[in-house]
């Protein structure tokens, strides 16, 4: 695990907008189009804006046959429902890239399919050849998509219950807690570190407690990032903020500033 310590939430955007864009380029030049993993919630938008901006000014890469798949999906809204994640991350990122919505995937959570639809998402991501880089992001309960304290750290895509915090969380996307879906599918956390590179986004003091559990503690169901510690390509991209209650704070700066050039994430 690389952990990565910067002084703005606006560098950490940066560095992962890098990150992702080299394996777009790589895939491109490849000839085997690039699968990305993408995150909604608050803390990718940034990245997300900083790879638009740069496609629009000319400087980004060619998104040609890129795949995406989601993290999550909820269970229960009308088809095309505004907060469904497959309608926010076109919204906020995949349109505006240039990826079209069939290469964009998403748990499918129609009801009458339902009880197929975590192995059917986990054979159509094989079917892509994998996940390349996966973006996440981290709850401050130490949650990954919605794998909660206690999800199996070998768990694969599922159907989950909501609890009543995590629905009182999102109802400012909602307008109330009721009307927020009690259910959810979330790909697991043995889906996630089947990924090739793990990109984990975190900014603001509130995420640091979190962090530092993920980073520095056991390998627990307790805090289910910690899973992050068994994979062998992790990157960690933080802010001052977000890095604070981390005890080898120095450890990390001075390995990272000690990097080859040639050497990226």
């Amino acid at each position: 695990m690389e952990v990565v310590v910067l002084d703005t939430p606006a560098e950490v955007a940066s560095l992962a907008a890098d990150t992702i864009e080299d394996v777009v380029r790589s895939g491109a030049s490849a000839g085997t189009p690039a699968v990305l993993g993408l995150a909604t919630g608050s803390t990718p938008l940034a990245t997300y804006d900083e790879l638009i901006r740069r496609a629009r000014d000319g400087r980004g890469p060619s998104y040609d046959g890129v795949e995406t798949f989601n993290l999550d999906e909820y269970v229960g809204l009308p088809d095309g429902h505004e907060q469904s994640y497959l309608a926010t991350i076109r919204r906020e990122f995949t349109d505006a890239i240039g990826i079209p919505p069939e290469r964009v995937h998403g748990p499918d959570p129609t009801a009458e399919t339902l009880p197929t639809a975590g192995e059917r998402y986990e054979a159509a991501i094989v079917a892509a050849g994998g996940i390349e880089v996966q973006i996440l992001g981290i709850g401050s309960d130490g949650h990954l998509a919605f794998n909660e304290p206690g999800s199996s750290l070998a768990s694969l895509t599922r159907i989950k219950t909501l609890t009543a915090t995590t629905r009182k969380d999102n109802a400012r996307f909602f307008g109330s807690p009721d009307a927020v879906p009690r259910h959810v599918l979330t790909q697991g956390l043995g889906t996630i570190t089947r990924a090739g590179h793990l990109l984990m986004l975190a900014t603001g003091e509130g995420k640091a407690e979190a962090v530092a559990a993920a980073v520095e503690g056991p390998v627990s169901a307790t805090c289910p990032a910690s899973v992050l510690q068994l994979h062998p390509h992790v990157s960690v991209l933080l802010d001052e903020a977000a890095a604070s209650r981390l005890v080898r704070l120095d450890y990390y700066r001075e390995v990272y500033a000690g990097k080859p050039d040639w050497q990226g994430l």
